[in-house]
C-alpha cells in the first residue's frame, strides 16, 4: 500500500482551538484530489481511573457538537511540549480532583484517521484518590460521578456512556485489569 503524495497544502482555518487545511493529493493510481480537508488537532489523553474502593470517576458535561450532556472518562488536550503522561495526570486532577499512584499506558489510537491528525493516548490510573477539588477552566461545567467498576461495562452497553474514545479506553482498561487478576490468581 502506497502513501498519497501531497502536491499542495493550504490553511483554511487557523484558530487556537481548531485548524483546518486543504490538501491537493495524488493517489497511487495517479488520480488527483484537490479538495481533501484535514483537521489539524492536538493530541488527547483519556483516563480510566480506579480508586482503591473499585470506583471509576467519570465526568458528565455538555458537549456542544452533539448538543447533549454526556457521561465519559476524564481527559483533554495534551499541551504543546507536554508529555502525554503528564497531560493525563493533569487532566485527571483538573477534571476530577483525583491523583493516581500508578499510571499505565493502554494504547495510542487514532479517533478519525481519515480526517484528523491527532493521536489519543489512553491510560489506566490505578489507586486513584481524591486529593483536591476540581480545577476547571472558565468554560467547563463538569460533574464527577463515581461508578462501581462492576457497572462500567453495563453503562456502555446501555448507551449511558456513548463517547467512542471513552468506550475504547474502558474496554482496554477492563481487559488489562482482567489480565492482571488472572496473573495474580494463577
Amino acid at each position: 500500500m502506497k502513501r498519497w503524495n501531497i502536491l499542495a497544502s493550504k490553511p483554511i482555518v487557523e484558530h487556537f482551538w481548531y485548524r483546518l487545511r486543504q490538501d491537493t493529493v495524488q493517489l497511487p493510481d495517479g488520480k488527483i484530489l484537490d479538495d481533501y480537508f484535514v483537521s489539524i488537532r492536538r493530541d488527547v489523553v483519556l483516563i480510566f481511573a480506579l480508586t482503591p474502593d473499585r470506583l471509576v470517576p467519570l465526568v458528565r458535561q455538555y458537549k456542544h457538537g452533539v448538543q447533549n450532556v454526556l457521561l465519559e472518562l476524564p481527559g483533554g488536550y495534551v499541551d504543546e511540549g507536554e508529555a502525554p503522561d503528564d497531560a493525563a495526570r493533569r487532566e485527571l486532577l483538573e477534571e476530577t480532583g483525583y491523583t493516581a499512584a500508578n499510571l499505565h499506558l493502554l494504547a495510542h489510537v487514532h479517533g478519525d484517521p481519515t480526517k484528523d491528525t491527532n493521536t489519543l493516548h489512553l491510560y489506566l490510573a490505578e489507586n486513584a484518590v481524591k486529593t483536591q477539588e476540581q480545577a476547571l477552566d472558565q468554560t467547563e461545567d463538569i460533574t464527577v460521578e463515581l461508578l462501581p467498576l462492576l457497572h462500567v461495562r453495563q453503562a456502555v452497553l446501555q448507551g449511558e456512556i456513548c463517547v467512542a474514545g471513552s468506550i475504547a479506553t474502558i474496554y482496554l482498561a477492563l481487559d488489562h485489569l482482567q489480565q492482571l487478576s488472572k496473573t495474580c490468581d494463577g
